[in-house]
């Protein structure tokens, strides 16, 4: 079958990066709502673009799955092989190159935890249904051009795995920002511990 190799791969990036990214809101209230000394975003805020950039992407494939299955429909021609996704690995690399984001992918603070975790939930389940709805090559009849990194025009399945690896360079750095939140906690504790210590009467 065409692309057979590329939906399971496509499928499975899906449910690794959707299933790691919903392992965060199981984190405490405080530590994801640190925010690094270097004024970078928090991990709740973070949870929020990334679902802010899923539904941007989701809106822009939801039509071209359409046309790809009308095109497949009128019996455009599907051809042997397999998407390239290596190509989008750098995407998921973080400080690989200069991300610019636009205005309307910045986080909010406005929607709860709980909402922002739902959100996910159904993107989760729809990147599956958008996946099998082009589960025999259907997703290779259509180029959408990306300008991230200069990417130019990726199909159909590489669309959805862009969504995944923007999800693991976000990854990266909710992990960074919970060791320096920790090593802040330490810091402090191991402090607090000292000024008990010196104001402790002598014996």
């Amino acid at each position: 079958m065409p692309y057979e190799k590329t939906v399971a791969a496509v499928r499975q990036a899906l449910i690794d990066s959707f299933e790691e990214v919903d392992r965060w809101f199981s984190r405490p209230d405080e530590c994801r709502r640190f925010k690094p000394a270097t004024g970078g975003w928090s991990i709740d805020e973070i949870l929020e673009h990334i679902t802010l950039t899923n539904h941007f992407l989701m809106l822009t494939l939801r039509k071209w799955v359409e046309i790809a299955k009308r095109r497949a429909a009128r019996g455009h021609s599907i051809g042997e092989g397999e998407s390239d996704l290596q190509r989008l690995e750098l995407i998921g690399q973080r400080g690989s190159f200069v991300w610019i984001r636009p205005k309307h992918m910045e986080p909010t603070g406005q929607p709860t935890p709980a909402v922002v975790r739902a959100t996910l939930h159904q993107q989760a389940a729809e990147c599956q249904y958008l996946l099998q709805q082009m589960s025999h090559g259907e997703g290779s009849l259509c180029q959408i051009r990306m300008t991230v990194n200069n990417l130019g025009k990726i199909d159909l399945y590489q669309w959805l795995y862009f969504l995944t690896q923007h999800a693991r360079r976000h990854l990266q750095q909710m992990m960074a920002a919970e060791i320096e939140y920790q090593q802040t906690s330490t810091a402090g504790h191991a402090s607090s511990a000292r000024s008990l210590t010196s104001a402790s009467p002598q014996k």
